[in-house]
């Protein structure tokens, strides 16, 4: 291994929360470029828009020209953003992008014109833990907590399960999470949330938090900076099984990205043992021709009645009335009227009489 020096740095992304790093690092120049090894990195320009950065403390703060940055190694194959791959090799000096606000480090392969270039990031090492008590051995810091068993299998212990899945990114997906998580504490449930696809960023999970869920945690947790099909599946199998363990009264989940797309959704939604546990699926679709299509591929490819539909197909009462009428499924605007989108969803779980009392006595 190759001497490594100390940096100062000015910014933590989140992806690397897990960490717990601190501003003054210890850097190799010796590189391993897989998922979610973590590397420090000099921001080379500035940008007038998606110029954020996500830190472990959930704060946006804003990035300039100048400003070494910790990031994680992945890939991103966002609708609405930039795509992305991991580089075969790195070293020191070397140009990469900021894929993501969270952090997410890569080669930018696209961009859509609304978020313009992205930041360009010149690579200064790569971060040093030293686990071994008593022992100056550096060993690359990676993203998680710990590694994911992709043999997992899942046990929801009879806990209702409300999966959140849209029609694309940005259909409302958080907001009616959060609605239905605020209605179920209101109502005196217990409910604990994941986010079990997507590329890393703890913003949903935090606005669950802030909308009463008692525990959370998201696929980064378990090392995976961006999800596929190939991961996806034994996410949701790990995270369903360690909410349920904690015997809340609910657990509500947020499929990031579409009913179509790369973050493994669809992949998810195709398992029998996963699909046996769903209580609810609500759909979140940006318009009625993309809710219409949601409500089919679900009902036909995945075998799967939707509860509900949200999202900005339902911003009034048109929308609203295209859905039910047309598609037979009830429509709910999760900002309008969010205790009406919570309440059917806890009469589709059949846990409506659950006392008061209970959140008390947490």
């Amino acid at each position: 291994m190759s001497p490594m020096r100390s940096v100062v740095v000015d910014k933590i992304g989140s992806v690397t929360q897990a960490c717990g790093l601190k501003h003054e690092l210890r850097i190799s120049p010796d590189i391993v470029c897989e998922e979610g090894v973590v590397l420090v990195v000099e921001i080379l320009n500035n940008k007038s828009t998606y110029n954020t950065l996500e830190l472990t403390s959930g704060r946006m703060a804003k990035i300039t020209r100048g400003d070494v940055v910790v990031g994680a190694l992945g890939h991103r194959k966002a609708l609405f953003g930039y795509a992305g791959h991991i580089p075969a090799t790195l070293v020191p000096g070397d140009v990469i992008q900021m894929l993501n606000i969270g952090g997410v480090l890569g080669i930018c392969d696209s961009a859509t014109p609304d978020k313009g270039k992205p930041f360009d990031a010149k690579v200064l090492g790569t971060v040093l833990t030293f686990p071994y008590l008593g022992e100056r051995i550096g060993v690359p810091a990676r993203a998680g907590y710990k590694a994911l068993n992709y043999d997992a299998l899942l046990d929801a212990r009879g806990v209702p399960v409300v999966a959140l899945a849209g029609t694309c990114m940005e259909s409302g997906k958080t907001a009616a999470a959060a609605a239905i998580i605020a209605r179920m504490r209101h109502r005196g449930l217990v409910v604990d949330a994941f986010k079990a696809t997507g590329v890393s960023l703890r913003r949903d999970i935090l606005a669950f938090e802030d909308a009463g869920a008692r525990r959370t945690t998201i696929f980064t947790d378990h090392g995976v900076v961006t999800t596929t099909a190939n991961c996806g599946p034994a996410l949701t199998r790990t995270m369903l099984s360690e909410m349920a363990a904690g015997s809340p009264d609910a657990i509500v989940f947020e499929l990031g990205d579409g009913l179509l797309g790369t973050y493994g959704v669809e992949a998810i939604l195709m398992q029998p043992d996963i699909k046996t546990v769903l209580t609810a699926v609500v759909l979140s679709a940006n318009d009625p021709v993309a809710a219409w299509g949601g409500v089919k591929l679900l009902r036909e490819r995945f075998e799967i009645e939707p509860a509900a539909v949200t999202g900005p197909a339902t911003d009034n009462q048109v929308g609203v009335q295209i859905i039910e009428e047309q598609m037979g499924v009830a429509a709910f605007n999760a900002i309008s009227h969010p205790a009406d989108l919570g309440d059917h969803i806890i009469a589709r779980l059949g846990i409506s009489n659950v006392p008061i009392a209970k959140v008390a006595a947490e």
